[in-house]
């Protein structure tokens, strides 16, 4: 379990990301450093559209919220 996470929110989720309003699929969720500003995320979350297409990070996973099926 990821710590400060809901327990739905996992790796092949559907969600909604408010941040970029856009639905998607959870790629990953765990550690993560940014290579361009040494930052560590502990739990970060990736998503990807359900369609395909470019990758993004949540800037925040918290409020990310189950997308409608």
């Amino acid at each position: 379990m990821n710590a400060g996470l809901p327990p739905w929110l996992h790796e092949g989720a559907k969600v909604f990301d408010p941040g970029v309003e856009r639905e998607a699929i959870v790629q990953f969720i765990g550690e993560w450093q940014d290579p361009y500003t040494n930052r560590r995320f502990p739990n970060a979350v990736f998503l990807r559209p359900p369609s395909g297409g470019r990758e993004w990070i949540a800037n925040n996973p918290r409020v990310l919220r189950k997308a409608d099926r």
